[in-house]
């Protein structure tokens, strides 16, 4: 088969060098780096033959790896060595480059002993060499993550590069929050959290800094101390936070600044990014309250009555409203009647499916449907799924406020009042159900 294997780096500096047979001279080594890796013209073909010896080769990366023989041998099979080869390595060690083989060359020897047997390719899988040759190898970290490390460690800013401008200084923030509910018939409220994630885009010049500040219930708390004893209850109240039970930050954020003067003070990545999560469980505004009624009119006829009041100020408009109303599967027929909307029952998911577009606050409205029922053998009772519903409200149902958001950049010279500024809240319904 093969006489012997090499490893060369792109200088032609050789790496790993194993000789199986004797017809293989050391001067094969040089042979190659002058006629093939120096080589003035493009080499195109594989396979080089230099004085009656020939050379296998693949180059990947900045590595070449070579096989030598002077016998008339298969082309196909050395390929398949070759790469089976690279493939072990990289099993081993990971990426193949001319660092990690020089930190991984007693492992490589001791691979290349078992891959071959006097040229003979003998073991190629790495499952079965990883039985007996139990070595880790030494996995090397490039260029891209070494930086990505260095940033870390030295606060080095790797998430936004210098010299961003824009004519116009503009950043939006969104405060996106998704209400999970769960309640009972009688309106009694099982187990509640709201998830919410402030969205921000930006696009602003420079390496600006940015503050954001925020209604968290220990900013409040040590402001009260401060206000006097005959303070207004209801100002008190108006001006209350939230209690904040978790929350996780963007790498941007200082989180030292957070935990002495609770500002989340920052340096924005351009464009889109997440800056925080948070989650809270108490003090939550249910932007809607269903109020269901099913009464059943002997075992052929049932009639639900769901009425939905909205919660929230007269001045906010509620929008993508669905409120999706189970049936039994005996279902045969539904006549439906609402004051709002419109309602539909879909036998496919065995549900009354309510939509209203636009439900302004402190309103009321109503659905009746009288359900024909299949005769059934079966004496098994109803099991009464929870109805669901979807909803858009532009409010915080955590009762999250922006107290500010300023921008600093003092090298380009631009104030906070040149840059404009959106704030919006959207409440939307996550897992939000009552039951029947």
């Amino acid at each position: 088969m093969i006489g012997g294997l090499f490893i060369y780096n792109h200088k032609g500096e050789i790496l790993i060098s194993r000789i199986y047979r004797d017809d293989i001279a050391r001067n094969a080594v040089d042979a190659f780096r002058v006629n093939v890796i120096h080589a003035r013209s493009q080499i195109r073909s594989p396979v080089t033959n230099i004085a009656r010896t020939s050379f296998f080769h693949l180059k990947k990366a900045n590595i070449w790896i070579t096989a030598v023989t002077r016998q008339n041998v298969n082309a196909a099979m050395v390929f398949e060595m070759l790469h089976k080869t690279l493939a072990l390595m990289t099993s081993y060690f990971g990426k193949v480059s001319e660092e990690a083989i020089k930190s991984n060359f007693v492992l490589i020897y001791e691979l290349l002993d078992e891959i071959l047997d006097f040229g003979y390719p003998q073991k190629t899988d790495s499952g079965i060499l990883k039985t007996f040759i139990t070595q880790q190898g030494i996995k090397t970290t490039s260029a891209e993550e070494q930086t990505k490390i260095t940033n870390q460690v030295t606060g080095q800013i790797g998430w936004r590069r210098e010299g961003i401008k824009y004519r116009r200084n503009e950043l939006f923030l969104d405060v996106l929050e998704n209400v999970n509910l769960l309640m009972n018939a009688q309106g009694k409220v099982l187990s509640a959290h709201v998830s919410g994630r402030v969205v921000m885009r930006s696009y602003l010049s420079g390496m600006p800094e940015c503050k954001f500040g925020m209604n968290d219930k220990i900013i409040t708390d040590n402001k009260d101390k401060d206000t006097s004893a005959t303070a207004d209850v209801a100002t008190k109240k108006k001006n209350a936070g939230i209690a904040i039970d978790d929350c996780t930050f963007h790498q941007c954020v200082k989180l030292s600044k957070f935990e002495t003067e609770r500002s989340i003070s920052f340096i924005p990545p351009d464009g889109e990014f997440e800056l925080m999560r948070y989650r809270t469980t108490k003090d939550i505004s249910f932007p809607f309250r269903i109020i269901p009624l099913v009464r059943e009119i002997g075992k052929t006829k049932m009639e639900i009555k769901v009425v939905l009041k909205s919660n929230y100020r007269p001045a906010l408009l509620g929008q993508k409203i669905e409120v999706k109303i189970p049936t039994p599967v005996t279902t045969a027929g539904v006549n439906l009647m609402c004051n709002k909307g419109r309602s539909k029952y879909k036998s496919s998911e065995n549900a009354v499916v309510w939509r209203i577009k636009r439900m302004a606050g402190l309103k009321e409205a109503q659905l009746t449907a009288e359900i024909e029922l299949l005769p059934s053998t079966e004496n098994r009772k109803w099991q009464r799924p929870p109805i669901s519903m979807n909803f858009e409200v532009p409010y915080a149902p955590s009762g999250l406020k922006v107290r500010y958001l300023k921008v600093f950049e003092p090298k380009l010279g631009y104030s906070d009042r040149q840059t404009t500024k959106f704030i919006r809240y959207i409440g939307r319904a996550g897992l939000y159900e009552v039951r029947v």
